[in-house]
């Protein structure tokens, strides 16, 4: 995928002509760079948030670097979920790109599109993993896929405004589940946050270092597996004790059962990527309100 593209491939993309698209520019209805030269450059998550909002079709993705779209931008959540399932178990990669990109140009939050159709999609490979139908592999295969659609989406964003609070956070030791992390990272980056993901399997020693270097305003905590109830919770009872009050500590995944959370100090519980974005966007907006007070 190209980062900077010329008003010439915009055009082609678009099915529109290049005159078109340097007018556009010169509006400033497409944010739009300049090289020494004055020549005219956009960047990719320029485009697509200008093609969002007009509600454009992207006609030839493929001269973007992009893959086809199926043309049914608009397609229906349940339906893309149950593409991507297939799609996932066959490691077709190009198939699961193509739905994330309709997805996304269908305007579709990228809360939602984590929470409807990729969680989602893995809840019901699991159940068939559980069920003889599908194997190990297939899932294991599937996650790496789906790390790649979210690598993908994350370029299609806008770099974070200046001045956006920070936030970080990841996965504790013996947590090699990473994509609860990705998401999470994506989608307050979608919700204008500098978010940044530790990654899986962290120490909570490196994880308050993390928070001691970075000084985020909020740490999220993805919970997808602990193997020792104890430790875990002595981990993160010294590492809120720490940090709690100064830090919007957030937490989530489907190894927090109410009887750990119980035992558990912190800002938020957030059982969906929907209430990250909300909780996330309330204290930024609370944190801006502060900041003019």
């Amino acid at each position: 995928m190209r980062d900077l593209l010329t008003p010439k491939q915009v055009a082609r993309s678009l099915d529109v002509s290049e005159s078109s698209i340097k007018r556009w520019c010169d509006k400033g209805d497409i944010p739009t760079q300049y090289t020494a030269g004055g020549h005219r450059r956009i960047a990719i998550p320029a485009l697509l948030e200008f093609l969002r909002e007009r509600k454009y079709a992207l006609v030839h993705p493929e001269a973007l670097g992009l893959p086809p779209t199926s043309g049914q931008t608009a397609r229906v959540v349940e339906r893309a979920r149950e593409q991507l399932i297939e799609a996932l178990l066959t490691g077709d990669d190009g198939r699961c790109r193509q739905i994330a990109v309709d997805l996304y140009l269908a305007e579709h939050s990228i809360s939602l599109i984590c929470d409807d159709v990729f969680a989602a999609a893995f809840r019901i490979i699991g159940d068939r993993w559980a069920c003889g139908e599908a194997e190990v592999y297939q899932e294991r295969r599937g996650c790496e896929l789906t790390l790649r659609l979210l690598h993908d989406l994350r370029g299609f964003l806008p770099a974070p405004p200046a001045g956006a609070p920070t936030a970080i956070g990841g996965a504790a030791a013996d947590d090699q589940y990473s994509l609860g992390t990705a998401m999470a990272e994506l989608v307050l980056r979608d919700a204008k946050w500098d978010a940044t993901s530790l990654g899986d399997n962290l120490p909570f020693e490196t994880l308050s270092q993390a928070i001691r270097d970075q000084r985020p305003k909020l740490f999220w905590l993805s919970c997808s597996h602990i193997a020792d109830e104890a430790g875990f919770l002595a981990g993160y009872g010294k590492l809120y004790e720490e940090y709690g009050i100064d830090v919007a500590f957030v937490v989530g995944g489907f190894a927090l059962t109410e009887s750990v959370r119980q035992r558990m100090r912190y800002s938020a519980y957030c059982d969906t990527m929907q209430h990250l974005e909300g909780f996330a966007q309330t204290l930024r907006i609370a944190g801006e309100k502060e900041s003019r007070d």
